[in-house]
């Protein structure tokens, strides 16, 4: 790997914080800025030596003991993830949660070199001791970080660039931090993407003994996908969400602090005891989960499923659900229909949360390929340095960090079925040419070599942004925007919708458990122009019935104040004209995030959307 050059940028941001006292706002991180504030409130000088004294050989001995069941779950990744990085010079650490190294592995030339740092097993890496870094910011900020050369606080950290990610219990709670560690001086493109991974597989494997007195469920819209890390597992006790790994999290757009608060009546229509006779699970929004059940107390069996929800037989004509198919809508569906039938790809086009993926399903449902597999890929949403990869497959040693054997990839696993490429807008402008041509030819050559592989999928692909409008910026290919849009379908968002009353009654009834919603709480939600769409009114109907409580009347009091006090009534001026799709959404959400002062999480949450999705359309910094 060829040497990075010096980032001239990064060397200025430094001389106007620590020299001038000024912040460098946008020059680095606000991560990274916000830990260095952190820092010098903690009295930290820049040019002192850190503090960073290791344990005595005993006290590691009793720190490891107590921390012998973190270490038990992480040792087949820390080992593996160390494996694979020992040739790019990397090493791999194990922390607790409060930052003491318990174990490192990997490149023994950068493991000494480290050493001279004090990046070793029974040094304590939090912020408070040693100043901005991967694994004591990322336990601060709760997410996954990486620190780059300079960016760390005290100068002599400056060798390393450190990637590190939280790892969680079942309850939401940090256990420890995964990070892999390298000379600053070269690029660590699939770093932190790999320490992900890797902390899924960690945390995935948390639920592997069951939980006492909790009813465990194992959720994918791909059936394939149960039992693997990617599989939503979902925890309840006494009818309450008490657990869930990151996946489970995702599939329902909750956060963190929602577990021990979250009914599963907010989640799912059927009672749990129903679960066994039922194939495909339908959430609220009327989505498809394919599902395991593991009883109480059991623990899973390596390699073992669970007990497997029997299968549906395959819908080829589904009746729609509630409002998210109108007399428009159903004319929308069957002419999609037609033109999936015909082998032709479907693009749909509309705002954030206005039920693009359930459309998709609900063709997928419809056609003859409804038997076949139906794959959902997040353009948006794959990790950036390994999106090839995850979309066309790899042979074993295409890249740092492939699987032993090699994968297939996503496109793929869509034999036979439906491939839904979401967010198709957002895809890297480098990738799209080798996606048109796999497209165009139906066959696709992993990365790393091997025989070219015929595909067999219908097409669906959606965006919330004008994709003609980014054709003509360059941000998106025209041939490929024309290789995807044969057949376009603009789904109006709820603003427009003739009836807005009529859709809150359809959702209240699948959602209120025959609770009466009082004419005032209607009238307040039927005002409102839903920035966030179905996506966000669904989110306010589930958190009424979750504040309200069983037998109790949701009163206009439980309402959020832009929705009570009649701030939203009316559609703001920016949203009522003729701005392009995307701006509407993104305006929507600039208002949010001011009226929340900044609070990403407080802006996702009233629109309804995930924390990432706040992030990426806003470009909102998220830390190195």
């Amino acid at each position: 790997m060829s040497p990075l050059a010096p980032d001239p940028r990064l060397g200025s941001a430094r001389r106007s914080f620590f020299e001038r006292g000024a912040a460098p706002v946008g020059a680095v991180p606000d991560a990274i800025l916000h830990s260095w504030q952190r820092c010098q409130r903690h009295g930290l000088l820049v040019d002192a030596q850190p503090n960073a004294e290791p344990l005595t050989d005993g006290r590691l001995r009793e720190l490891r003991q107590r921390r012998e069941r973190l270490w038990r779950q992480a040792r087949p990744e820390l080992e593996g993830l160390a494996a694979e990085m020992t040739h790019s010079g990397s090493i791999v650490l194990l922390t607790d949660e409060d930052g003491w190294i318990l174990d490192a592995e990997g490149s023994t030339g950068f493991l000494d070199k480290a050493g001279r740092v004090a990046l070793m097993p029974g040094v304590r890496w939090d912020e408070t001791s040693v100043g901005t870094n991967a694994i004591g910011t990322a336990l601060v900020e709760g997410r996954a970080l990486q620190v780059r050369g300079g960016e760390h606080y005290f100068a002599p950290h400056g060798i390393l660039t450190c990637s590190a990610v939280p790892i969680m219990d079942p309850h939401g709670q940090c256990l420890g931090v995964l990070d892999v560690s390298g000379d600053a001086r070269l690029p660590h493109l699939h770093a932190l993407a790999l320490v992900r991974q890797a902390v899924a597989q960690i945390e995935h494997r948390g639920f592997a003994d069951g939980l006492p007195d909790c009813e465990l469920l194992r959720l994918h819209h791909q059936p394939v996908l149960l039992g693997s890390a990617r599989e939503g597992v979902l925890g309840f006790r006494g009818g309450r969400l008490v657990a869930a790994n990151r996946a489970g999290l995702a599939l329902f757009g909750l956060e963190r602090h929602d577990i021990g608060r979250t009914p599963y009546e907010a989640l799912f229509e059927q009672p749990l005891s129903r679960l066994a006779d039922d194939g495909v699970l339908l959430d609220r929004q009327g989505r498809r989960l394919y599902g395991l059940r593991q009883p109480r107390g059991t623990r899973r069996a390596q390699g073992a499923p669970a007990q497997r929800l029997p299968q549906a037989p395959p819908v080829v004509a589904a009746v729609p659900r509630g409002p998210l198919f109108d007399a428009a809508q159903q004319a929308q569906l069957d002419a999609a229909g037609r033109v999936l039938q015909a082998g032709l790809p479907v693009l749909l086009q509309g705002e954030t949360g206005t039920g693009k993926e359930v459309f998709a399903r609900e063709l997928h449902a419809r056609s003859a390929r409804a038997g076949r597999p139906f794959v959902a890929v997040n353009c948006a949403a794959l990790p950036e340095g390994l999106i090839e990869s995850e979309l066309f497959g790899y042979e074993e040693g295409a890249f740092t960090g492939a699987r032993r054997h090699g994968s297939t990839g996503l496109l793929r696993q869509a034999e036979g079925g439906v491939l839904f490429l979401d967010e198709i807008g957002d895809m890297p402008l480098a990738l799209q040419p080798r996606l048109l041509r796999v497209l165009q030819e139906r066959e696709l050559s992993p990365l790393g070599g091997g025989k070219p592989v015929k595909l067999d999928f219908a097409l669906v692909c959606a965006s919330h942004c004008d994709l003609p409008q980014a054709v003509a910026a360059g941000r998106f290919r025209a041939d490929l925007y024309y290789r995807i849009a044969d057949h376009v379908v603009t789904l109006a968002p709820l603003r427009q919708h003739p009836d807005r009353g009529a859709v809150v009654d359809a959702l209240w009834q699948q959602l209120g458990h025959d609770q009466a919603l009082p004419a005032a709480t209607r009238a307040a939600l039927a005002a409102c122009a839903w920035p966030g769409n179905l996506r966000q009114l669904s989110a306010c109907l589930r958190t009424l019935v979750a504040l309200a409580g069983p037998g109790q009347p949701a009163g206009p009091e439980l309402l959020p104040d832009v929705v009570r006090n009649g701030a939203a009534d009316t559609v703001p001026p920016v949203l009522a004209s003729t701005a392009a799709l995307g701006e509407i959404a993104e305006a929507a959400m600039r208002q949010a995030l001011a009226a929340c002062e900044g609070n990403v999480s407080a802006a996702a949450k009233r629109l309804g959307i995930s924390r990432s999705t706040l992030y990426r359309r806003l470009g909102a910094p998220r830390g190195g």
